[in-house]
This record gives C-alpha cells, structure tokens and sequence, in this order.
C-alpha cells in the first residue's frame, strides 16, 4: 500500500509540475542509444522561464497557506522553484553549452519579460487522497511560439530516452525511475500543443481541502516572465538543480 501510494503522488505531482509545448513539425527522428552498447553522457533538463516578484509573491502565499495544513507538503525553496516549465528532454551531457546559447537566443530575441500573462485560477492535479496544486494562467500566442522555438533549438541536442542517471538522483523505487523517464522521453508531444498546462506549483494538501480552495473565489492578477533558466531534473520531476540562468530585463 506504501508504495501504490507514492507512485500515485509522484505521478500526481509530475503530471502537474509540467507545462506547456510545441510539437516541432517536420522533425527528424531523435537519435537514441542502443541497450547493447555503453549509453552516451545524458542530462534531463528542464527549460524554463522564472515568474517575476507578482507571481512569486502570490504563489509563496498559497505555499504558506497549503502547509499549514498539510506540513508533509513541500515548501517553495531552492529544490523547489516556482517556475513555468517550458520543455523538459534528454540532450547530450557534452552539448550543454550549445543547449544553453541555443536556448539564450530564443529568450534575447524574444522580449520575453514583455509577455503578460493572466493568472486565473487555483487548480490541482489529483493523488491518493491528496493533489498538487498550482496557480494556472492562459496560455497565449507568443508563449506557445516561445515553445516552439526552444523545442527547435535544442533538437540538434536531444536524444530520445536516457537512463536514471541523468537525473540529480534517482527513487528508491525503480518503477518511479522508469514512470519518470517515459514521463521526459514523451513530454513532446504528450504535454504539447492542446495539452499546454502553462502554471506555478505552489503545494501539496489533501483533495478534500484542495476542492473547497478551488471553490472560493479566485481573484486574476497579471504577470510575466523574469527570467529564463536550465535546471537539470531531479526525483519527482523537480527542477532541483540550476545549471545555467538569465535575467532578461531589458
């Protein structure tokens, strides 16, 4: 029972912590590795833009407010970053720079802290008597192309799956490790397109609370992107830990 209901949190939680993106037309086929051979150096990384202090502010308020509640949650800190992720993929270890320049031109040209986006409403995405929520905004066009764009970039640099260790850390439980690998390896196009998800996880409490907050009346709040960043991905499908960040203020 113990472990039914980790495996339904975690991919609760996962389903949840990702977001939006572009499915790249007329791709070529991802490179994989072959099981009979020494798999290459892969990274999971997770592209992302950071909210600005609006959000922040808004998101480490429903934070404080779900762990008073629930203190097993999790709290907003730097193995938890409120963030919207953008793509989450394998890519060669060796090409992180490139990832990173590729990923940097995308965000300069795009004038990304100009992109206002309307917070409208709490949602959670269901586990075993408990959810993980977050503050969900409407997706818009420039955010959308945004995505696209960045899947493009990195495509040179992805491969198709990659092993647990390209993750921080792995689970005690292997079937998590295998849950989250196809989680990444599918992200595009399963979490793309119609799928898009654009939102900030900001807790953890029991579904029972979480529907009498989704109930109360929500009050929309605009915000936009700070910054932009490149976080390798760790257990749960946490970006956990930073490996390249911009502050994009123009």
């Amino acid at each position: 029972m113990k472990c039914t209901s980790r495996i339904k949190l975690f991919t609760a939680r996962l389903v949840f912590m990702l977001s939006f993106a572009a499915v790249l037309a007329h791709a070529e086929p991802l490179p994989t590795f072959s099981e009979k051979q020494d798999p290459p150096s892969i990274t999971a990384i997770d592209i992302l833009l950071e909210p600005d202090t609006t959000m922040l502010h808004h998101a480490s308020a429903n934070n404080a407010r779900l762990l008073k509640v629930f203190p097993k949650g999790f709290a907003l800190d730097e193995m938890h970053r409120p963030h919207i992720t953008l793509v989450q993929r394998f890519v060669r270890t060796a090409d992180l720079d490139r990832v990173y320049a590729a990923v940097y031109e995308v965000l300069a040209k795009a004038n990304v802290t100009a992109i206002k986006l309307e917070a409208y409403k709490y949602y959670y995405s269901p586990g075993n008597g408990v959810g993980v929520a977050g503050i969900v905004a409407r997706p818009t066009p420039m955010l959308i192309t945004l995505q696209h764009e960045v899947i493009a970039a990195v495509a040179p640099f992805t491969v198709a799956t990659g092993p647990i260790s390209a993750f921080t850390a792995s689970h005690e439980d292997p079937s998590l490790d295998a849950i989250l690998i196809e989680y990444v390896s599918t992200f595009v196009p399963k979490q793309s397109g119609k799928n898009f998800n654009p939102h900030v996880s900001t807790g953890v409490a029991t579904r029972e609370y979480l529907d009498k907050m989704l109930a109360e009346p929500f009050e929309p709040f605009t915000f936009s992107p700070a910054g932009g960043a490149v976080y390798q991905l760790g257990p749960f499908g946490s970006a956990a830990k930073k490996l390249e960040a911009w502050d994009l203020k123009h």
